[in-house]
């Protein structure tokens, strides 16, 4: 399909994971896609495996998105590129779960600036090109964290907050300007990082299956479903959805209690 043809897009984090799989599903769907990634030997590996299964325009960019220098570059090579760019994904994440009377000053630094300063570094980088075209779209991949608390996992929630916070407040804010600014908020989606997880507990298998068994469809998600999201809001069948949040949990954040 060519729901993305001729549009150029940038995604951050996509070495691995969710940000591998939107840059894919972009490609398939006819974008130019940079792969903006802090490792960049993966990002490398996964441009090349897009590129020979998709024959897609694709390159990877080393980018650190807690640096607005390094991401405004990263911007400025993709241009360079493919030309102006129509589409930023801001994907870059990590975990920092933390007790918060033991949490130190520098767990919350680094969760902030990669979880809300890194979004925030890819808008603002962004931005002024959009405005000055009024055109373009930027999806924020927040999460069910950013508005369900789960013990244990402070502070990455309140920096997901944020993030549903900064999407509201930009999208309102350019939407004069025909620049339209959503967010995603996945659940449980099968990532490494949730295998990583798994394998770290005592009994994989019984963790396994407890975080089956606590979703209302009885799996996880897969990348590809968040990917095809990001698809649906980048592309012209989304004008009017601006300054919003789809939910990719299966309907996880909806029950009341277990």
């Amino acid at each position: 399909m060519n729901r993305l043809a001729g549009k150029v897009a940038m995604v951050t984090g996509a070495g691995r994971g969710i940000g591998a799989a939107i840059a894919l599903a972009f490609a398939h769907e006819g974008a130019s896609v940079a792969l903006a990634e802090l490792d960049i030997e993966i990002a490398d590996k996964t441009a090349e495996r897009i590129r020979q299964e998709t024959g897609a325009n694709v390159i990877a960019i080393r980018t650190d998105v807690t640096q607005s220098a390094s991401v405004k570059e990263a911007v400025s090579q993709t241009e360079a590129h493919f030309g102006p760019l129509d589409v930023l994904v801001n994907n870059a994440g990590i975990n920092v779960f933390c007790d918060p009377l033991t949490m130190t000053d520098d767990d919350w630094k680094r969760c902030f600036a990669v979880d809300l300063d890194g979004v925030w570094n890819g808008c603002r980088a962004v931005l002024p090109g959009m405005v000055g075209r009024e055109k373009g779209c930027i999806v924020n991949i927040a999460s069910t964290h950013s508005f369900k608390i789960i013990p244990g996992c402070f502070p990455y929630p309140v920096a997901k907050h944020g993030v549903i916070g900064l999407t509201k407040a930009l999208g309102i804010e350019y939407a004069p300007k025909n620049v339209r600014v959503n967010a995603i908020a996945p659940g449980y989606i099968e990532t490494q990082l949730t295998h990583d997880w798994w394998n770290a507990q005592h009994d994989r298998q019984a963790a396994r299956q407890a975080t089956l068994d606590l979703q209302p469809m009885k799996r996880i998600g897969q990348p590809q479903e968040v990917a095809m999201t990001a698809v649906f809001l980048a592309s012209d069948e989304a004008p009017f959805i601006n300054a919003s949040c789809i939910t990719v949990d299966g309907g996880r954040s909806a029950l009341y209690h277990d």
